[in-house]
């Protein structure tokens, strides 16, 4: 019996939220769970935030697909520094393979110059290249009613009470295709990020889950903010959570509409043009190794 093959990978980091980045647009069959806790383990794996699978495309005009598994193994809804990283590593991809005519996206090397398409698990998101290592994306208009988060409120408000074991926490609430909690603290370098955070997922006001933000702000255009995620734990960075924050800070009066969000990863800048227009986020994505992981 032949021995099975390495699986090849890429590792690769958005403001210092990391990623393994693997190819299966060939058709192979998503990962097992087990497989995916293994990579994730910084102790005896490979170590990150994130797996992600790249795919072939799902909707008409995109280049690819992809999809997030957190470290615990559980399917994530949306990844924006994630999304960033797929969107560089096709544009590699692309340039490498421009002569390949059994590569799929040799035909879109014009396409992945600049501007291209990609299918996340909550919709298609539009990616402009302003270079190899700073990229903009467009995500998805924010969600704010308690349905579609969800949220255990009966209706939707701008900031929520809830009584966590005699303790009262105010927070906003929004989702960018996945669901977020946004506490705001008066200094972001004592705030209790793992405790609450932690006490908030288990709470089960909301249902599915949550990532839990907790955002200091600095100025009308510029916050600090750092974010505890579910099925991985506090992060360098989170695009997707970045967005909910300004979106929900915008909603409460706070802010303005184009910030510089500072996590202890690096620097993401969020614009949100009006209510009904998709939240834009802008950053880096880096290479950081190749590798193959031996079964």
């Amino acid at each position: 019996m032949n021995a099975p093959s390495p699986l090849r990978f890429s590792k690769m980091h958005g403001a210092g939220n990391d990623f393994v980045i693997v190819d299966l647009r060939g058709g192979a069959a998503a990962p097992e769970v087990d497989l995916v806790r293994r990579m994730c383990d910084r102790h005896r794996g490979i170590g990150c935030d994130q797996w992600i699978a790249i795919m072939a495309a799902t909707a008409s005009g995109s280049v690819a697909s992809y999809r997030i598994w957190n470290t615990d193994g559980s399917i994530a809804q949306q990844c924006g520094n994630g999304a960033r990283c797929v969107a560089a590593w096709l544009r590699r991809a692309a340039r490498e393979s421009a002569n390949a005519a059994s590569d799929g996206l040799a035909g879109a090397v014009g396409a992945l110059a600049t501007r291209f398409t990609l299918d996340s698990p909550a919709g298609q998101i539009a990616v402009t290249m302003h270079a190899d290592d700073d990229i903009e994306l467009a995500m998805t208009v924010p969600e704010f009613a308690p349905a579609r988060i969800p949220l255990a409120m009966p209706d939707a408000r701008a900031r929520y009470e809830y009584d966590l074991d005699g303790e009262t926490i105010r927070f906003g609430a929004a989702a960018m295709g996945n669901p977020h909690a946004l506490i705001e603290v008066e200094a972001i370098a004592t705030a209790p990020v793992a405790r609450l955070g932690a006490a908030v997922q288990a709470s089960g006001v909301f249902p599915e889950g949550v990532n839990v933000g907790f955002a200091q702000v600095l100025a009308r255009d510029a916050i600090a903010l750092r974010v505890f995620e579910r099925g991985v734990g506090e992060t360098l960075a989170c695009g997707s959570g970045a967005c909910a924050a300004v979106a929900i800070l915008v909603r409460q009066g706070r802010i303005d509409r184009d910030v510089a969000v500072a996590l202890p990863g690096g620097t993401l800048r969020i614009i949100w043009p009006r209510d009904d227009a998709p939240v834009r986020m802008r950053g880096p994505a880096t290479f950081v190794f190749e590798g193959e992981w031996l079964p």
